[in-house]
This record gives C-alpha cells, sequence and structure tokens, in this order.
C-alpha cells in the first residue's frame, strides 16, 4: 500500500431480495415467514483493482451495473459479502444527497459534525469552516435546520463539506450533478485544483465527456464484474460503442410491419448510416460530418423506376428532410438483395433526435414505405446555430459612409 491509495482485492457484494417482507409481527404470525420468495442479488462480482495516489479514476457502466456499490463499499458504507479493502489516508465521500446530515441541526452545525465524524480536531473544523461556508454559498440558511433546505442547498453543502476537510481520498457520485450549471463548474474547477494538489478521486458519471477531461483512467463496471479499465478515452469509446450497439439492436427487435405500408414486391430490410466512413451502424453522428446512408432492401421479383427516399421527421412530428433518388436516379432493380447509398458530405442538422422513414416507390404506386422506423442522434459539434439546420453562407461588412453610397449606385 506504500504508493497506493485504495486496494480493492476479490470484492463481491450480495444483497437478499425479499419482495414480500413482513414489516409487523401480526403479519409475520398470521402469514408466516416469507423467506420462500427471497432471491440473492449480486452487485458485485469477485472485483480487484488498486488506485495509485494522485490518480482520478472513473467509473462508467449502465444503471444496476455496480458503479454506487462499489463506491460505498470504498467509503466503508457497505461491508463485503467477500474480499478486502483497504484506504490509505483520510476518505471523504459524497454518495447521496443529504447523507450524513441531521435534519433538526443546523448547516453550520452539520459542517462541525461531518468534520468531526471525518477526523478533523476542534481546531481544524475551525479552520473549515469558513471555507465551507463561503463555498456552500447558501447564505443566511447555513444557520436554518438542513430539514428546509432545497436540494441545490443540500448539494452545495455536502460537495463544500467533502471537498474542504482535506482529503487524501474523496469518492464522488453523480449527486453532483443536481447542482445548477454554475455551481456544477465551480464544483469541477475544484475537482481539478484538488486533482492537481496530488489528490485522489474516485467518481462515477453518466457525463462521458466529463470523465475523459477529468480522469486519468476510467474503470467500466457491466453486471456487477470489471469488463474493462485503461486509459480514459479508450474506455470511454470502447464503453460507448457497446452502448451504441445495444440500442441498435432493441430498435431492430421494436421494428414491426405496425407502421409499414405498400404493395410489397420490394422491401427496405434496414436503414444504418456511416460517419466519416466509419462503420454502418445506428450510432449517434456529430453536426457537420459527412454521413453515407445505406438503405438495404429485398426483392421479390424484378421491378423497373424504383426510386428510394428517406424522411427526417423531429420530435415534433416536424418533417425536416425528405430526400429522395427520384431527380437522378430511378433504378431497374433485379429479385434479390441489395443496398442504395445516400451520401451527404456535410450534415446539416442542428442536434437532436430524429425518426428516419424508408420509402421505395415508383410512378405509380408505393412499394414499401416505413415510418420512423429508426432512430437517429445528432450530437453538437461544438458550433452548433439556433433552429433545426444549419445554414452555411458568407457575410460580409460594407462600411457607411462615401463607398456605400458609390456601391449602392
Amino acid at each position: 500500500m506504500a504508493n497506493l491509495a485504495i486496494s480493492v482485492d476479490g470484492v463481491s457484494k450480495r444483497f437478499i431480495i425479499n419482495p414480500h417482507r413482513r414489516t409487523s409481527l401480526k403479519e409475520r404470525v398470521v402469514r408466516g415467514s416469507s423467506k420462500a420468495d427471497r432471491h440473492e442479488f449480486w452487485a458485485l462480482r469477485d472485483i480487484s483493482f488498486s488506485v495509485p495516489q494522485g490518480v482520478t479514476l472513473g467509473l462508467v457502466g449502465s444503471n444496476g451495473s455496480g458503479k454506487s456499490t462499489a463506491l460505498k463499499v470504498i467509503s466503508g458504507i457497505y461491508r463485503p459479502t467477500s474480499g478486502s479493502v483497504r484506504v490509505n489516508g483520510r476518505l471523504s465521500a459524497l454518495l447521496e444527497l443529504g447523507a450524513g446530515f441531521h435534519g433538526e441541526l443546523t448547516g453550520r452545525e452539520n459542517i462541525d459534525l461531518n468534520a468531526s465524524i471525518l477526523g478533523l480536531s476542534p481546531r481544524e473544523i475551525a479552520q473549515v469552516s469558513d471555507k465551507i461556508v463561503e463555498f456552500a454559498e447558501i447564505g443566511d440558511f447555513i444557520d436554518a435546520p438542513v430539514k428546509v433546505y432545497s436540494s441545490g442547498m443540500f448539494v452545495r453543502l455536502g460537495f463544500a463539506v467533502a471537498v474542504n476537510v482535506k482529503p487524501d481520498v474523496l469518492v464522488v457520485d453523480e449527486v453532483i450533478a443536481v447542482g445548477d450549471e454554475r455551481f456544477q463548474r465551480k464544483c469541477f474547477d475544484h475537482l481539478f485544483e484538488m486533482r492537481r494538489s496530488g489528490a485522489t478521486i474516485v467518481v462515477v458519471s453518466h457525463a462521458m465527456s466529463l470523465m475523459e477531461d477529468v480522469c486519468d483512467e476510467v474503470l467500466w463496471l457491466d453486471s456487477g464484474e470489471i469488463k474493462a479499465r485503461g486509459e480514459s478515452r479508450a474506455v470511454v469509446r470502447e464503453y460507448l460503442a457497446d452502448v451504441n450497439a445495444g440500442e441498435a439492436a432493441r430498435e431492430d427487435e421494436s421494428i414491426n410491419d405496425s407502421g409499414r405500408r405498400g404493395s410489397g414486391e420490394i422491401r427496405v430490410k434496414d436503414v444504418k448510416w456511416s460517419a466519416d466512413e466509419g462503420p454502418f451502424e445506428r450510432a449517434p453522428v456529430v453536426a457537420g460530418q459527412r454521413v453515407t446512408f445505406r438503405i438495404e432492401y429485398e426483392a421479390v421479383a424484378d421491378l423497373g423506376n424504383a426510386v428510394f427516399g428517406l424522411g427526417f421527421i423531429n420530435e415534433a412530428g416536424i418533417s425536416v428532410a425528405g430526400p429522395n433518388s427520384g431527380s437522378t436516379k430511378r433504378w431497374s432493380v433485379q429479385k434479390g438483395r441489395g443496398f442504395v447509398h445516400f451520401t451527404v458530405d456535410r450534415l446539416l442538422l442542428q442536434p437532436a433526435e430524429f425518426g428516419i422513414s424508408a420509402a421505395i416507390v415508383d410512378r405509380a404506386h408505393v412499394f414499401d414505405y416505413v415510418d420512423r422506423a429508426y432512430q437517429f442522434r445528432v450530437r453538437s459539434s461544438g458550433s452548433d446555430e439556433p433552429g433545426l439546420v444549419q445554414m452555411p453562407g458568407t457575410w460580409d461588412l460594407v462600411p457607411t459612409g462615401e463607398r456605400m453610397q458609390r456601391d449602392l449606385r
């Protein structure tokens, strides 16, 4: 442990789930024991990892993957079912809204209580108390019982206590996201400062950009087991690729014939897209990227003059775009399977979610039409504009005075 802040060795955590737990003596006498309905849930399964001193480690994973349980085991709130956890130095944790606060005590009294629990002496408490009050920014409410605090006040006071008691190890759960935008930025600035000063930080967040920027390494938990650990950006990309693949699979299962019409000689089998010549999948794209859409089809007979089209409908039900091949391409399609590509050199849609409809028609009638069967997500490029689409163009400044009068003539 000489150079380690945290050591987790073979830790498992089991919970007993009892959906019909008897809550009173009368129920237990009348209905008997409910042990038959009990079952086990393993939140963590034999995980081992260590965190060197001064390293910021992020935990990612879907809901129920074991992230918060891992933090509570590290913090000593949960006792592991098996395995061991060792922490080197003073640990401060911000895990749940209002955790560790007594509702009847004032904010100032809770500062003293929490600081003493964390092992600070009366002199040390006096030294950090004013800093905590200043950081929390709750004004006169600092002398009011915390039971009257709003959720934002809870977060501000809880974070102020956690980071100002000079911890060697700081453990932070997603609760920080409850604060307003300005306070979140203040918190993140303080985390960066703690990181520069050599503190060890373990943080859980669903904000992947934060995990990439703040963390030295990221550990990916899945169903209570470690799936990957490594450099933050690499693991975040791997995790997001898995999320996107699962999302696409669920969308595949949800597509049915309820929103489909047409004579059926040829049918749309799938719609996927590729951003900047990447793989064809249904992953989010970034505004401004080069995107190629692939319409996969299956024909049961030879056809002539087939026109392929796509429709992009936003969440308000507005048709934003409806490109089709009719103006330039009408194909004779042979029986069998194939695909058609439609390439946009620069995607002008603004960040939003769109339903994609797909159609195959000819001059006379509709062969196949599927209504908003595929979800298309556009993410920010950092240079967004108001509105539904971008409008590229050039701007010119024409100064007033003699030159302007000459141009007008």
